[in-house]
């Protein structure tokens, strides 16, 4: 088989790939919906729809859901990670900063994760649901407008407060240093004679925007997604939100909600082992609400009750997500390839522990991936080498029989029988490699530890694309010295595409991020050294009929 054929085979086989994994991923948004046996200990009643719809902001008084900027008075938080205001009406966070990533406009300006203004809706809210009892539409009051997480403290607790005929509730969230988890504790204390019934609730509202980073070239997914211990991770996606074709587990005692998007993700991490119904819907105007309605027992006559829920709004960093709820981790999407991805990326986290440079850390993850496919590499390209010698003598059997094709190609066939040649030789060991180069190229591009990483001279950032496209235009030239080394097809037209080419395909990298171009430029490096020698000894030992 001719060059052509086999890079043909491998962007047929390459693009099957990508668009099983397309179909796979576009396939969870259509799982059956389940049912779970809520807990005998705390049983949650069925809510009505009206009330959600309520709480998940399709009521007119809702003034937020416009997505305009509204006049607010909010109370600010500063910590090491985030910069917060909380409003006092409904004590929800409208604007959540995190101050040690910054914006993809700007390098001076932090990213803004939650925010409400003009064409931009992304906020976390909660309340009780009950007589008397405060919702996200309540005014709370507090003590302090602002408040800072000192030098040597571990944490800060931010108290909000609503107070009525029925209850005194206290809303608390709680900052921890170095966490991009936030802690929020309801406090209610009844104040009546007799026992108070009620539920809570905590929601995610946002737009259906792109996200931070995301480009046509390289899109990635931002929506929603649902997990629970019986149906695992389930995306939910903007436009089944809009065609009410969504399919989640409803009623649930563990698991998460939230929204994902490239690099960060907002997702509320429920106490386990208590029941709730999850929620997830289209509000009309582009916004989407998800969250859940938790089942709160009893308070008793003048008793305290409290109900909490944990806020995880950051990056995408796994071992962190690993460590705060199961499944957690699973917003770093790497589709069907996650069997392959996920060992790929803990060696190049182990590497970068070694060398403390992502970029220096490709480049040995790429070594080490070469080194394991040595022995198939060095059997496709012997297998081209050869056909490489036996270019001269195909050449003259074309011309030999001409315009004949069938008696040109059992002529094609017997000499590679003769000379022990395998036409697919040079292919199938490509085809197999096609996978984990995939799952490399999907862990480089989700991987938000490469955001803001730098490697070497200019490159500053391994997710940005390359400034001077000095990268790009070395992946260019390798891969022009590449199709220099493999076998010219016999076929002017198809000498021609080969020409072409590498051309062609480098376009593309100049417009992928650093990580991606640096791992296939080094890929070609080595490649292009593995096939030298060979195709040299091979070259060497050619028989002595065999004419240039």
């Amino acid at each position: 088989m001719d060059s052509a054929r086999i890079i043909a085979t491998v962007v047929f086989v390459g693009s099957l790939i990508l668009l099983g994994d397309a179909w796979l991923k576009k396939d969870q948004s259509l799982i059956a919906e389940t049912t779970a046996v809520t807990s005998p200990k705390q049983t949650i009643s069925t809510i009505p729809q009206a009330t959600i719809n309520e709480i998940s902001g399709g009521s007119e008084s809702q003034p937020s859901l416009s997505g305009a900027a509204i006049t607010a008075d909010y109370i600010q938080v500063s910590t090491d990670v985030f910069s917060a205001k909380i409003d006092r009406v409904g004590a929800g966070i409208k604007e959540l900063v995190l101050t040690q990533h910054h914006s993809k406009d700007s390098k001076t300006e932090a990213l803004k994760l939650f925010e409400i203004e003009a064409g931009r809706t992304y906020i976390a809210e909660g309340g009780l649901i009950g007589k008397g009892l405060p919702n996200h539409n309540s005014l709370f009051e507090s003590g302090q407008s602002e408040y800072l997480l000192s030098a040597g403290s571990e944490q800060l607790s931010v108290i909000l407060i609503s107070d009525s005929e029925t209850a005194r509730v206290e809303k608390i969230y709680t900052f921890h240093r170095g966490s991009y988890a936030i802690d929020i504790e309801y406090r209610i204390e009844n104040k009546t004679d007799s026992a108070i019934a009620h539920n809570a609730y905590f929601q995610l509202l946002r737009d259906g925007g792109g996200a931070d980073g995301d480009t046509k070239l390289q899109p990635t997914y931002t929506g929603g997604a649902v997990y629970s211990d019986e149906t695992k991770f389930i995306k939910v996606d903007f436009k089944d939100m809009d065609r009410s074709k969504v399919k989640y587990p409803k009623i649930a005692e563990d698991g998460w909600v939230g929204f994902v998007q490239h690099y960060f993700v907002a997702a509320w991490l429920p106490e386990p082992e208590k029941s709730r119904e999850n929620f997830m819907r289209s509000l009309g105007n582009n916004l989407y609400a998800m969250g859940y309605v938790e089942g709160v027992a009893e308070i008793a006559r003048k008793s305290v009750g409290t109900v909490s829920a944990r806020l995880y709004a950051g990056p995408q960093e796994q071992e962190v997500l690993k460590s705060l709820a199961p499944g957690l981790k699973l917003v770093v999407d790497y589709g069907w390839l996650t069997i392959i991805a996920s060992p790929l990326f803990w060696l190049l986290s182990a590497l970068y522990g070694l060398v403390g440079n992502w970029g220096w850390s490709i480049v040995f993850l790429t070594v080490i991936i070469k080194l394991v496919f040595f022995p198939l590499s060095a059997a496709g390209y012997k297998s081209m080498a050869k056909m490489r010698v036996m270019a001269p003598r195909l050449k003259s059997l074309k011309e030999t029989y001409g315009d004949d094709k069938p008696k040109f190609q059992q002529a094609m066939m017997d000499l590679y029988r003769k000379e022990k040649i395998n036409p697919l030789g040079g292919c199938l060991p490509i085809v197999i490699q096609i996978p984990f180069f995939i799952a490399l190229y999907w862990v480089l591009l989700a991987s938000v530890e490469l955001r803001d990483a730098p490697f070497i001279f200019w490159i500053t950032d391994l997710s940005a694309k390359d400034p001077y496209y000095v990268l790009p235009v070395l992946m260019a030239a390798s891969m022009v010295i590449q199709s220099w080394l493999s076998p010219a097809p016999p076929d002017p037209i198809q000498a021609k595409v080969m020409k072409i080419m590498p051309l062609v395909f480098s376009i593309f990298f100049f417009f992928f991020a650093s990580g991606l171009v640096l791992y296939w430029f080094v890929n070609n490096v080595l490649s292009i050294a593995q096939q030298w020698t060979i195709t040299r000894a091979i070259e060497g030992k050619k028989p002595n009929n065999v004419k240039q």
